[in-house]
């Protein structure tokens, strides 16, 4: 029986072929697989850039979307969930931090060595022609907004222009800038995302007409540009961070409240819109 307030979890179903597109994503559950690494490199202290040759995710991700990543010790059941930061050709890139032992195994991890993975999970970004999306990552939050600004590059009349907070090194600039030209950046000694949001709304004079926000990062972060895109009227749509276990609906452990009941952040998200989340 499903739970009051909770949607109903995906049932597994054999891995359709890569052709079939994103229908998976509305019913199907692909399997997990051993994924072949292709680098591992680390672009500041402690966090990492790991890319595996993948042409299932490759083929069927869209921003705003993670895989499950797990770890070879038997004892660790629950994978590691990674917003998938960038594709190129068959090679699907992930950005994450080191924060625990499953994270440090992962980051060990060298060319031609094995990793298992499932995805891609979740519901993307809502991408449209004609719309452009101001893209605002802080920290770890950056990368999802990377696919992001891939996807828009395909799409006509749209265009991405990227603010990110980092708490000292901009270690993302760079590969963003391969998908966009607009790539403004600050650290916690000169300011925050909100010091960029300011900058840009008064250079621009008003944020461009049907423009949306895409934000990932902090929850504190993201509640403050919830904040400021109610005050500027423009529609943010907010990535949550939260802990999971399965990665497609089985455990609850990711839940989060909505103006519409508890929602799983792993099934029905990670992407909501503000006002969905009551955080404007």
């Amino acid at each position: 029986m499903t739970s009051p307030g909770f949607s109903r979890t995906r049932t597994a179903a054999p891995e359709p072929a890569a052709s079939a597109g994103l229908a998976h994503s509305h019913g199907f559950l692909p399997s997990r697989r051993p994924a072949s690494v292709l680098s591992n490199r680390e672009l500041a202290p402690g966090i990492f850039c790991l890319t595996i040759s993948d042409p299932y995710i490759a083929a069927n991700a869209r921003a705003g979307q993670f895989a499950n990543l797990y770890t070879h010790d038997s004892q660790r059941l629950f994978p590691r969930p990674f917003g998938i930061g960038y594709v190129e050709g068959e090679a699907v890139s992930f950005i994450f931090a080191v924060r625990g032992e499953g994270t440090r195994q992962l980051s060990s991890l060298s060319e031609g060595e094995s990793v298992f993975v499932l995805g891609p999970l979740g519901t993307p970004f809502p991408l449209e022609e004609g719309r452009s999306c101001l893209l605002v990552g802080g920290g770890l939050g950056v990368p999802p907004l990377i696919k992001a600004a891939q996807d828009i590059n395909h799409l006509s009349g749209s265009q991405a222009v990227a603010l990110f907070g980092y708490r000292d090194i901009h270690f993302a600039d760079a590969i963003m800038g391969k998908y966009t030209k607009n790539v403004y950046s600050i650290d916690d000694a000169d300011g925050n995302v909100l010091t960029l949001l300011d900058r840009y709304h008064q250079v621009q004079g008003q944020v461009q007409n049907q423009a949306q926000i895409l934000a990932c990062g902090p929850e504190v972060m993201m509640r403050a540009v919830a904040h400021w895109g109610a005050e500027h009227s423009v529609p943010v749509r907010l990535s949550l961070e939260e802990r999971m276990g399965c990665g497609y609906g089985s455990c609850f452990s990711c839940v989060t409240p909505t103006v519409a009941g508890y929602k799983k952040v792993c099934l029905d998200g990670p992407s909501f819109t503000a006002d969905y989340l009551g955080w404007e």
